[in-house]
C-alpha cells in the first residue's frame, strides 16, 4: 500500500510533519511505514523559464542557444533539444542546482547532478533545460510529458515560480505494511483517519454528494443475485452521455504516487475510488450488456472466458462471474471481460461497486493464476456497508469532473446487512490489562478519534462496520495502548500468586537422576515410544506376560512401529547393541522415557503413562557397578533407608542368577540385573550386558529434598571386626538386618569387607568378613559397652546358623 502525503493532507489539512516524523509515529501507533520517497530529492534550483529566442549554434548543427526569461533575470542556455519553440516554458535548472537524474531515464545517482555555468563548444550556457526524466520521474506519472525532449509548462504557468512545487514534486510517497485484520488501512481515507489520530488533527473525510437527474436508474438496467453466499451485496449506477479526456493532474498525480498509470477520466475515476475508499469499482459498456441485465452466478465447470488482458481463462463450477442476460461479461471481483470493456466510443455505462466473499475470491485467483489489485482488495474480506459510499463518490467525481451525465437513484441488492459490533467498555480492565492507569475520559478521546462511538448507558464501545479487527475487550485495550504510546507503558511485573518460576518436583527428581548418571559415565539416549510386537518375542517374555498388551497404532508407519512400548528394554538393549557392532567400548547409556500400560483393551480410557529410569552398559564393571549407582541415587534422592533385593520374582530376560528386584519401604520400585544370555544373541551383543530400570512414579512419593546438618563427632569411635563362615544360601543382607537391628543407638555403620568361598571352607559354605562401627555422641566409649552390642549381635547369628571364623 503506498501513498502521497499531499493525498493525505487533502483529508488532514493541518498535518504539518517530516517524513521521518510522519514514519516514526505512524509506526509506533500500529501503521507500519515500510519506508518512504522524497520526489523532490536532489532538486535544487529549479524555476520556471519561458524561452523568449532561439538561434542555431555556431559551431554545432545540433545545438541551439536560447535566452530564457527564469523571472528574476533573462539567462542564456544552450541545449540539443529539438522539441523546444519561442513561447515555451520550461523547467529550468539554474547555476548551481541540481537535478535528480539523466535524460536517459536510468538509475538515479545518490546525491543527484549539479549544474554549474559552462561553455559549450565556445558558447556560453548558465543553466539547463529539463526533461521529466531528470527531474525524478517519468511519463507513468507525468504522461503529457514528451518521450524524449524537454517537459513543457501550460501556458498559464507563471515565469519564474518554484517548477517543482508546480509538478507537485513536493511531496513523500509512503510504503506501508497493513496487517490484514485492518482492512480499512488498505485506503486514502483509512490511512488518513489513522494519521489524524496519531498527530491529534482533525479529519476532514470526502463527504460523496451524488445529485443524478430524474430519471430512475430502475428504467435503464437490473440486478439480480443467484449466489448471495459469495456475494452479499451489489450496488449499481448508470452514467449516460460520457465525454472521455484525460483526467484531471491533481488526480493523475495521486495514481501515479500509488503506482497506478493514468488512462482516462472513467477508469481513473474507477481506480481514485478505489485507492481512496479501498473498494475495487468496475464499469460495464452497457450498450454491450445484453438485455441491461447484471446476473451474478456460479461459472459452471469448463466454461472458457475471455478477460481484459486478452487471455481465454478455464472456469469451474467455484468461480463467481458477472453475467448479462446471455454471457459472462466479468470474473467478479478480479477482472472485467474483453466483451464490455470501455472504448473510446462508449455512450452509457453501468458502474459497479459490489462485496464478494473474500475466501472465494482469493481461491479463484490463485486457481485462475489472475491477481490483481481489485482481487487484493477483496480477499482480505471488504465492508459491504461501505459499497454505496464508494459508488456515489465516484459519480460524485463524474459530475464535478464533467465525465457524464448521472442517472438518478441506485440498484442496491443487499442480502447481508451488517451492523457494528457493541464490545463492553470497563476501563479498569483495560488499565489492569496495560499495566497503566488511563482515565476513561482519555480512553474515550483516543475512540473518538478513530470513529467509535459510546453507548453511556449500557457501558458500550460501538465499533463501526468498517473496523472488522474490533470483536472483544482486548481490542479495545489494544486501541487505547495505541495512542497513549507504546512507549509510555511503564515496566511492571507479571501480578499473581506464582511469580517466582520453578521446575516440578518430578522434573526435580529427574534432574537429580539424570546428573547421577552422568556422573556416573553414563550418556543419555532417546528411543522410539513406537516398537514392533516382534520385541516381545526378542525378549523372551512369555505369551502370557502383561507386557505383550501392548496399544496397537491405528495409523502406524510399518510393522516396526505398530505398538506403544510397554518396556523400555528393547530401546536400551537395540542402542547398546548398536554401540557395540560399531565397535565401542565401555557404552554406558541411559533414558528416562515414558511406557504406556493399557487398563484395558481395547482401549476404553486413556493408558497408564509411567516415566521409567532406564540403565544400561557393557564393558568394564559388572552387576555390583550398577548396583551402586542405583544406590547412589537413592541417597541424593534423600531415600537414606536401607534398600534391599529380592529373588523372588524372576525376569526371563535377565540372567537367572544375577538379577533381583530392588526393594525400598517394602515397595518393589525396579529391577536389576544381567542380560540373559539368549537375550544378548537375540541382539547381537557378544558380550555380558547389565540392566537396572526403576519407576519413577513409585519412587516419587518417598523422595525427601529436606537436609539436616550433623556436625563432626566429638568422641572417639570404636571399630570391630569379624569374620563369619555360613551357608551359601544364607544372603548378606540377613547379615545386615542383624546387625542393624541389635546395633542399637550406638551403632555408626558397618561395611562389607570380603567374601571368600574356597579350599579352606567347607563345601556349600561361604565366609563374608565385616567392619562395624560404634560411636556415642556424648561420651567415649568403653569396651564394656561394645562388648555387650557385639554378644547380642553374634547371638542372633548364632540362631540364623552363622558361626565365627576360627
Amino acid at each position: 500500500m503506498n501513498s502521497a502525503l499531499s493525498w493525505i493532507k487533502a483529508y488532514v489539512p493541518d498535518l504539518d510533519v517530516t517524513a521521518q516524523e510522519y514514519t516514526d509515529a505512524m509506526t509506533l501507533t500500529g501503521t507500519k511505514v515500510e519506508g518512504y520517497e522524497c520526489l523532490d530529492k536532489n532538486l535544487e534550483k529549479i524555476v520556471v523559464g519561458q524561452i523568449v529566442s532561439i538561434e542555431k549554434h555556431p559551431d554545432a548543427e545540433k545545438l541551439i542557444i536560447c535566452q530564457v526569461n527564469v523571472g528574476s533575470e533573462t539567462i542564456q542556455i544552450v541545449t540539443g533539444a529539438s522539441n523546444v519553440n519561442v513561447g515555451d516554458k520550461v523547467p529550468v535548472v539554474l547555476d548551481g542546482g541540481k537535478v535528480a537524474g539523466g535524460h536517459d531515464g536510468g538509475p538515479l545517482p545518490e546525491n543527484g547532478i549539479k549544474i554549474k555555468k559552462g561553455k559549450l563548444r565556445g558558447v556560453e550556457s548558465f543553466g539547463m533545460m529539463c526533461s521529466i526524466e531528470e527531474l525524478g520521474s517519468s511519463r507513468d506519472m507525468y504522461p503529457e510529458a514528451p518521450e524524449n525532449g524537454i517537459y513543457i509548462f501550460p501556458q498559464d504557468t507563471e515565469v519564474g515560480a518554484d517548477a517543482v512545487e508546480v509538478l507537485g514534486l513536493h511531496d513523500v510517497v509512503f510504503e506501508y505494511e497493513i496487517t490484514s485484520n485492518r482492512v480499512d488501512c488498505y485506503s486514502i481515507v483509512g490511512i488518513a483517519r489513522e494519521a489524524a489520530a496519531t498527530f491529534g488533527k482533525e479529519f476532514v473525510p470526502p463527504v460523496p454528494e451524488c445529485k443524478g437527474n430524474d430519471e430512475d436508474v430502475k428504467n435503464y438496467a437490473s440486478v439480480e443475485v443467484v449466489d448471495t453466499d459469495l456475494c452479499p451485496r451489489y450496488c449499481a449506477r448508470v452514467v449516460k452521455n460520457i465525454k472521455l479526456a484525460p483526467s484531471p493532474e491533481w488526480m493523475q498525480r495521486r495514481l501515479a504516487a500509488s503506482g497506478i498509470r493514468p488512462i482516462n477520466n472513467i477508469v481513473d475515476i474507477t481506480n481514485y475510488v478505489m485507492e481512496e475508499y479501498g473498494q475495487p469499482m468496475h464499469a460495464f459498456d452497457l450498450d454491450t450488456v445484453a438485455g441491461h441485465k447484471i446476473v451474478v452466478k456460479r461459472a459452471a465447470d469448463g466454461d472458457e472466458f475471455q478477460t481484459l488482458d486478452g487471455q481465454v481463462r478455464t472456469l469451474d463450477k467455484d468461480i463467481l462471474m458477472i453475467n448479462d442476460a446471455d454471457k459472462a461479461i466479468g470474473i467478479a471481483g478480479i477482472m472485467g471481460g474483453e466483451n464490455s470493456k470501455i472504448t473510446d466510443d462508449v455512450k452509457t455505462m453501468l458502474f459497479e461497486s459490489a462485496c464478494f466473499d473474500g475466501t472465494n475470491i482469493r481461491l479463484s485467483a490463485k486457481r485462475l493464476g489472475l491477481r490483481t489489485d481489485a482481487s487484493g482488495k477483496f480477499e482480505k474480506g471488504l465492508d459491504p456497508n461501505n459499497c454505496s459510499e464508494a459508488i456515489n463518490r465516484a459519480c460524485q467525481l463524474i459530475e464535478e469532473l464533467g465525465c457524464g451525465e448521472v442517472v438518478g437513484g441506485m440498484i442496491d441488492v443487499c442480502a447481508v446487512t451488517k451492523e457494528p459490533k457493541r464490545i463492553p467498555f470497563n476501563p479498569e480492565k483495560i488499565n489492569k490489562l496495560l499495566g497503566t492507569d488511563i482515565s476513561k475520559e482519555d480512553m474515550l478521546k483516543y475512540f473518538a478519534k478513530l470513529d467509535l462511538g459510546y453507548d453511556a448507558d449500557k457501558e458500550e464501545i460501538i465499533a463501526p462496520t468498517f473496523r472488522q479487527d474490533l470483536e472483544c475487550e482486548a481490542d479495545i485495550a489494544e486501541e487505547v495502548a495505541r495512542f497513549f504510546g507504546y512507549e509510555n507503558i511503564p515496566t511492571t511485573l507479571p501480578t499473581g500468586e506464582a511469580t517466582t518460576g520453578k521446575i516440578s518436583y518430578k522434573l526435580r527428581v529427574e534432574e537429580v537422576a539424570r546428573e547421577v548418571a552422568q556422573f556416573c559415565g553414563f550418556s543419555q539416549g532417546m528411543n522410539y515410544s513406537f516398537e514392533s510386537p516382534k520385541v516381545f518375542d526378542k525378549l523372551m517374555l512369555p505369551a502370557d506376560s502383561p507386557l505383550r498388551n501392548a496399544i496397537e497404532i491405528a495409523n502406524p508407519l510399518g510393522e516396526d512401529y505398530s505398538v506403544m512400548r510397554t518396556s523400555t528394554l528393547n530401546g536400551m538393549l537395540t542402542s547398546l547393541s548398536t554401540n557395540y557392532n560399531r565397535r565401542n567400548k565401555d557404552v554406558r547409556l541411559y533414558e528416562i522415557g515414558n511406557v504406556y500400560l493399557p487398563k484395558a483393551l481395547p482401549l476404553t480410557e486413556l493408558p497408564d503413562e509411567r516415566s521409567q529410569f532406564t540403565l544400561g552398559f557393557y564393558g568394564e564393571g559388572d552387576f555390583f557397578t550398577l548396583k551402586g549407582v542405583v544406590e547412589e541415587m537413592f541417597e541424593k534422592l534423600g531415600m537414606t533407608d536401607k534398600v534391599t533385593y529380592s529373588t523372588d520374582n524372576k525376569k526371563v530376560f535377565l540372567h537367572p542368577g544375577r538379577q533381583a528386584e530392588i526393594v525400598y519401604h517394602n515397595t518393589v520400585v525396579g529391577f536389576i540385573g544381567e542380560v540373559h544370555p539368549l537375550v544378548l544373541e537375540n541382539y547381537n551383543i557378544g558380550t555380558r550386558a547389565y540392566i537396572a530400570n526403576l519407576d519413577m512414579p513409585s519412587i516419587l512419593p518417598m523422595v525427601s529434598f529436606d537436609r539436616k546438618f550433623k556436625g563432626i563427632a566429638k568422641f572417639p569411635a570404636v571399630t570391630r571386626d569379624i569374620s563369619m563362615v555360613m551357608r551359601k544360601n544364607i544372603m548378606v543382607g540377613q547379615i545386615e538386618d542383624i546387625i542393624e537391628k541389635k546395633g542399637g543407638k550406638l551403632l555408626e555403620s558397618y561395611k562389607l569387607f570380603d567374601i571368600y568361598e574356597g579350599s579352606q571352607i567347607m563345601a556349600g559354605f561361604k565366609s563374608v568378613a565385616y567392619s562395624i562401627t560404634f560411636r556415642a555422641a556424648d561420651r567415649t566409649l568403653e569396651d564394656k559397652d561394645v562388648n555387650e552390642i557385639m554378644d547380642k549381635i553374634l547371638a542372633a547369628l548364632k540362631e540364623l546358623g552363622v558361626e565365627l571364623r576360627a
